[in-house]
């Protein structure tokens, strides 16, 4: 995404400088000039702004997501043993800064039960 970003820059600059040099002769062609790249640049800095937002919207993750969902998974990994709704609460309770990993016995031990 950040190479079709630089690329559409560099279009940009370029189509601007050379309508700079384009239009210095005659006016009616210079103003025919200036409409249709301002349109041209209008339509390149709108698809580098969705280019740019739709690639942060990609990589966006919401971390209580992701807690809430290992909790799921450790319960149905470990059933009876794993307290899942603690787990869960405690997720609430953090806002997902302590996501458990199922395989890591640290992250997991306070939702552990004797049975």
């Amino acid at each position: 995404m950040a190479s079709t970003c630089s690329i559409i820059t560099i279009l940009s600059v370029m189509v601007l400088s050379c309508s700079m040099r384009h239009t210095k002769g005659n006016p009616a062609i210079g103003k025919i000039h200036t409409l249709i790249l301002s349109g041209l640049m209008v339509v390149l800095i709108i698809s580098k702004l969705l280019f740019t937002c739709s690639s942060l919207l990609a990589t966006g993750y919401d971390p209580l997501e992701i807690c809430i969902e290992n909790c799921a998974q450790c319960k149905k990994m470990l059933g009876a043993w794993f307290e899942g709704p603690l787990c869960a609460k405690s997720c609430i309770k953090f806002k997902g800064k302590q996501i458990p990993e199922c395989e890591d016995f640290a992250s997991i031990s306070p939702f552990l039960n004797k049975l």
